[in-house]
């Protein structure tokens, strides 16, 4: 006999379809999030594409408490697209530094230039949105509808939740991926589609959650079929994890008279084009060598970080020479800066944690 886990995944069409759209904008009307991108439901203010498409890129694979402080600081220094593209490239990167993932930083910048090369006005289509950099299906789908009211069906991990659990989809993460985004697509409806792309986000994150849904004050309750049939908590399905392949790798303190030297990264790689330590060349398929970037006094610190990356957790030591000769910058090509100043460096999160670590060991 097969159980309910397996059930084939029901569907909702014509006046069922149409209830779910109504009773969920109706709940948003009342519960909305507020947001410093958003607008709110009921508003006769028109969404601002510029703020909209900066706040999905920034909100990928992050978190909205993550976000928010970045939303306002690069409003507030960039207030439009024009004002990003003229941006010098490491002032953004900087601006970043915190956020990860910094090749969508990059795309950041590539793609305010492209729109500013343009005339400055984001595109309104899917289609033609998805021609940016960095904007991919979900992103130029949530555009679409929040910056411009197209009916698109946005599709990320909240509304993966939802209509998991709506529908009953019990197939296993990512193979079930079509399946949802037909579920989802079968109840947008073709009026208010920003909001009801946004309700979909704010049920996700405040109700239907991936532990414990509240399912006793769910707007959808009634109509969701992994509810009824008692599953709800249990989806959606997702795959085993393979474990994280370790790395090993050391940094390079390189200090003289309240400074350390920091110098640029490869303008292409990990962390490309940021302010960082030297270190040993260590990258997501090999350890570091362990050479250091020129001879001299060094000792083991003490310190270490780990840092869990997209596709490997790496393990950093870091390596110190203290009162190291001026010239050091030059033969290194970097920069002394000052050691009390280093939250002004824009560094990405693995070599800011290392100097934490470092000032620990005074």
């Amino acid at each position: 006999m097969t159980s309910s886990l397996h059930k084939k995944p029901a569907t909702h069409t014509g006046a069922g379809a149409s209830r779910i759209a109504h009773d969920l904008l109706r709940w948003y009307d009342a519960n909305a999030r507020t947001l410093p991108w958003r607008v709110p439901p009921g508003s006769n203010e028109a969404p601002d594409p510029y703020r909209v498409w900066l706040s999905e890129i920034m909100l990928q694979q992050t978190t909205v408490a993550a976000v928010r402080p970045y939303f306002d600081g690069f409003t507030a220094r960039w207030p439009d697209v024009a004002a990003l593209a003229a941006a010098p490239e490491a002032d953004v990167l900087a601006a970043w530094a915190g956020l990860g993932y910094y090749a969508r930083a990059r795309n950041l910048i590539a793609c305010a230039r492209m729109v500013a090369g343009a005339g400055g006005s984001f595109p309104e289509t899917e289609e033609r949105l998805r021609a940016l950099p960095g904007v991919g299906a979900y992103t130029a789908a949530a555009i679409a509808a929040i910056a411009f009211g197209q009916r698109a069906v946005a599709v990320d991990a909240n509304v993966e939740r939802v209509v998991s659990r709506l529908f009953a989809i019990a197939d296993p993460l990512p193979a079930s991926r079509p399946a949802i985004r037909e579920a989802a697509d079968s109840i947008t409806p073709d009026a208010r589609a920003g909001d009801f792309a946004q309700a979909m986000m704010d049920l996700g994150s405040s109700v239907c959650t991936s532990r414990e849904p509240k399912c006793l004050i769910c707007p959808l309750q009634g109509d969701c079929i992994g509810h009824g049939r008692g599953i709800a908590a249990s989806l959606p399905v997702k795959a085993a994890k393979k474990p994280k392949p370790q790395r090993s790798g050391t940094a390079y303190w390189i200090e003289r008279d309240g400074h350390v030297l920091l110098v640029r990264r490869p303008a292409k790689g990990m962390l490309a084009g940021m302010r960082a330590l030297p270190d040993d060349g260590w990258a997501a398929r090999r350890d570091g060598d362990g050479v250091p970037p020129a001879d001299g006094g060094w000792r083991d610190s003490g310190a270490s970080v780990r840092h869990v990356f997209t596709h490997f957790v790496l393990d950093m030591r870091i390596s110190a020479m203290r009162d190291a000769p001026p010239a050091m910058a030059e033969r290194l090509d970097g920069e002394w800066w000052a050691i009390d100043r280093l939250d002004d460096a824009g560094l990405p999160t693995l070599f800011a944690n290392a100097a934490r670590a470092m000032s620990k060991c005074e």
